[in-house]
């Protein structure tokens, strides 16, 4: 079996993260694995001795010289499915290039904003499958009017293994000018509206005040970062939250959180959630999209309604104040990614539809 797989991120995203433990995966169980990707993108270096990797130009949703370039490979390579992995584009124009070369065609569903009927009964027809990363998004597509057995829920997966070390308290105060008694709350997600963050800025200036030594690190970058970092200095909080932008060494630091918000209006899934339960940090999040599947409600965190600055802010109070049960969730949390996020689940998951879409085109 040999797949094409066409990612259009630049940026080792949670989206191409979740494209690369596939093709990792898939590899090892001897599919051949072609990757197309965007001229530089991340994912390129991480694949490259897993698949065959073609770089080129992939402009966006008005990029409609993206289909010729698949088409290319296609034709060239002659994969057995074509998996669409992302948005920007390569949805639409990848679904043409599978049509008019007459290649079974898979696209995953990552977010879980809804589209209008017009738009779902012209796009759909392009994919042969569509594999969601939550239920609640499977749900959104039903309700659109996608037929229930053309859409499989295969969530997401997280590799717990850089994620189970100690983290070196000592070195996180250093690195991140931290004050030796500080509780650190982190925010792990692109600087756009819909991840929340303007709402945790919110709670954490009504809660420093009681809690001087309070601190919180923003890991990410994003078209917002100007504006969230001018509305915490117009609030007087530039000492206690942090701007760290994109790390690469995430996994060295994120267990040394003490509580991991993510307030966000709408979300797939929440990659960066599952992360934090593997390093077994707790969470607080909100009930929007897929988030609930990603943490169960006061078992491995705690969960609010989207938009709830007033409810973010007790449920931050109350991790705050129990160090006991910010432990019990957290270590609950870590023993659910052990064995319900796991890759291998996500491969095997990806790979059961793979061949159900061949055993119904031949």
């Amino acid at each position: 079996m040999k797949i094409l797989h066409v990612e259009s991120g630049k940026h080792f995203y949670g989206g191409a993260r979740q494209v690369a433990y596939i093709i990792k995966g898939l590899s090892g169980l001897g599919v051949s694995n072609i990757l197309a990707c965007p001229i530089g993108a991340d994912i390129a270096r991480e694949v490259s001795q897993y698949a065959q990797v073609y770089e080129m130009p992939m402009k966006g949703d008005a990029d409609i010289g993206l289909v010729s370039r698949l088409t290319a490979v296609i034709r060239s390579d002659k994969p057995d499915i074509v998996h669409l992995h992302s948005r920007r584009g390569a949805d639409i124009w990848g679904g043409i290039a599978a049509k008019l070369t007459q290649t079974p065609c898979i696209l995953s569903r990552r977010v879980d904003n809804p589209e209008s009927r017009l738009l779902v009964s012209m796009k759909y027809r392009l994919y042969d499958h569509v594999i969601t990363i939550s239920e609640a998004i499977r749900q959104v597509l039903l309700s659109e009017g996608v037929p229930p057995e053309k859409v499989t829920c295969v969530r997401s997966a997280v590799d717990p293994a850089p994620y189970l070390h100690a983290v070196d308290r000592t070195a996180m105060r250093q690195e991140f000018s931290l004050p030796d008694n500080a509780i650190v709350i982190g925010i792990v997600a692109q600087l756009i509206p819909r991840k929340g963050h303007a709402y945790l800025i919110e709670a954490i200036k009504t809660l420093s005040r009681e809690y001087p030594h309070l601190r919180v690190l923003c890991f990410g970058q994003g078209p917002l970062r100007s504006q969230l970092e001018s509305a915490v200095q117009q609030k007087n909080l530039s000492d206690i939250i942090q701007f760290t932008g994109f790390r690469t060494d995430l996994p060295k630091w994120l267990g040394g959180l003490d509580i991991l918000a993510h307030p966000a209006d709408m979300e797939g899934l929440g990659v960066s959630l599952l992360q934090a339960s593997a390093a077994a940090v707790p969470i607080i999040t909100t009930r929007a999209g897929g988030l609930p599947e990603a943490v169960l409600e006061n078992a491995t965190g705690i969960l609010i309604e989207p938009g709830d600055t007033h409810a973010l802010t007790a449920a931050l109070k109350l991790l705050i104040d129990d160090a006991d049960l910010r432990h019990t969730l957290g270590s609950a949390g870590r023993k659910r990614i052990m064995t319900d996020f796991s890759v291998e689940t996500m491969t095997l998951g990806n790979l059961d539809v793979y061949r159900k879409v061949l055993n119904h085109s031949n």
